[in-house]
């Protein structure tokens, strides 16, 4: 069954299981102490600690291994906020970042501090001019991540770190989906990871802090880890993490360049073999193995479900997941479709045959979704009925109020043809996803979206007919 879903999680690496299996023998002791278990358990500790900081072109004694990359990540910010709180209590993080960093932000507001989200375009990169306007004299910290966990972007991290610079401001880079990738590059300060993006073991991650930065770390502490990460380093998990990290790059060149043609190809062919389908994020500056794309009329989450019978793992940032009714704030800071949203994310050795397999289960599986929804050939079918306003068969409203993606956007849909050009369309809806859907399905269909009304119980939506 192909897992088409390392983004989430990858696979334990080969050389992960070798070196976890290997290390389990000697790694058990406490590295601190002086008896021959610990030094054997010392040495194990260094080596891979020397190991993670050449993958990521820093200092030894500048990397410290925490339980998780989120761990990482809250560390980090909380430490770099706490060192600089004499500077002031401004945060600026990109409006796309991971839900750790924006978890962190949120526990930072609710404490007093201040926080500035920096918007993207379409395509889900910010602009570094952006992030050198949000910078204030009262920055403590600045957050970007290297790529998007969700739409693959790159982010152009260099050019911030040097805004970054020239204010005096420290930059926190989380580079998990990147890591496994190749360094990050630019001026810097603070950098998260965590080892399962790579095919390490999950509940390892690692946080540096380059010298110079003002850091206190906050919470639980010890004499370990530098103080940064309280608790005994689970050494085989570490020692694990090092070793794939390190095997994953020596593959990573000539992988990225055969996942990122395959992706390209799902790039090209899902649009001419699916009607109706958005591609997101960068198509030049991107990781090589990710690509996301939205289904008009589908639902995400029986989308999901078809390809999983059909024998594929893929996930998703629709709003139609059963973890939440919202769009994925990715997907909504955007402002791309949400509905039927794939994200893809290629294993390391994944066979053409697969993707090929892939692109051929697809156009069946949103069919199917469509079809179930009563969406195939939404605006062929007969007009759905409509209340016009006031009488006035130039205006209409479709009542959605209760129902969920796609159906809000399948009723306009089907109604649009039922008023002249120039006529409009109100849409009453309740969920959130029909604030991104309906906009985008105007894009798609080339009619006027005219903006939204609070109403009771939801929103009215206003689209013009064009053609």
């Amino acid at each position: 069954m192909p897992y088409f879903d390392t983004a989430s999680s990858a696979p334990l690496h080969p050389v992960a299981r070798q070196a976890l299996q290997a290390s389990l023998d000697e790694g058990w002791a406490d590295p601190a102490r002086l008896y021959r278990e610990g030094r054997r358990a010392g040495l194990l500790l260094d080596a891979a600690r020397e190991a993670a900081a050449d993958a990521v072109g820093c200092r030894p004694d500048e990397l410290t291994f925490t339980s998780s990359g989120t761990r990482a990540v809250h560390s980090g910010i909380a430490g770099a906020l706490s060192g600089r709180r004499r500077v002031g209590g401004h945060l600026v993080v990109s409006a796309v970042e991971h839900s750790s960093v924006l978890h962190a932000a949120q526990a930072h507001r609710a404490g007093g501090g201040s926080v500035t989200e920096v918007p993207v375009g379409r395509t889900g990169a910010v602009a570094p001019s952006a992030y050198r306007d949000a910078l204030r004299a009262d920055t403590a910290l600045a957050c970007l991540q290297s790529a998007n966990h969700e739409v693959g972007t790159e982010q152009p991290v260099a050019e911030v770190a040097d805004a970054c610079r020239a204010a005096g401001v420290p930059l926190l880079v989380d580079a998990a989906q990147s890591l496994g990738w190749g360094r990050v590059e630019g001026a810097w300060s603070l950098l998260t990871a965590s080892a399962h993006k790579w095919g390490g073991p999950a509940g390892t991650g690692l946080l540096v802090v380059r010298k110079g930065v003002r850091f206190a770390p906050q919470g639980p502490a010890d004499e370990r880890e530098s103080g940064r990460a309280a608790g005994f380093q689970n050494i085989p998990a570490i020692v694990a993490a090092a070793a794939s990290l390190r095997a994953v790059r020596a593959e990573a060149g000539a992988e990225a360049v055969r996942l990122r043609a395959l992706v390209d190809r799902i790039r090209t062919r899902v649009p001419e073999l699916v009607p109706d389908v958005e591609v997101a994020g960068d198509p030049v500056r991107r990781l090589p193995h990710l690509v996301t794309f939205s289904c008009l009329y589908a639902d995400g989450e029986t989308l999901l479900h078809e390809l999983d019978k059909a024998g594929f793992s893929v996930s998703s940032g629709s709003s139609c997941t059963s973890s939440t009714l919202t769009p994925s704030h990715v997907l909504r800071a955007m402002g791309v479709l949400s509905e039927g949203n794939i994200r893809v994310s290629l294993p390391a050795g994944v066979p053409e045959e697969d993707v090929e397999r892939f692109l051929s289960v697809l156009p069946v599986a949103v069919r199917s979704v469509r079809e179930r929804l009563g969406a195939s050939g939404a605006e062929s079918e007969d007009p759905l009925r409509a209340a016009p306003v006031a009488g006035d068969p130039r205006e209409l409203v479709v009542d959605s109020l209760g129902k969920r993606c796609p159906i809000p956007v399948i009723e306009l849909a089907k109604v649009i043809g039922n008023v002249p050009v120039g006529g409009v369309v109100t849409v009453l809806s309740d969920d959130e996803a029909a604030r991104l859907d309906i906009p985008a399905w105007c894009d798609m269909r080339s009619q006027e979206y005219l903006g939204a009304h609070p109403v009771d119980g939801g929103t009215g939506y206003r689209v013009r007919r064009v053609s």
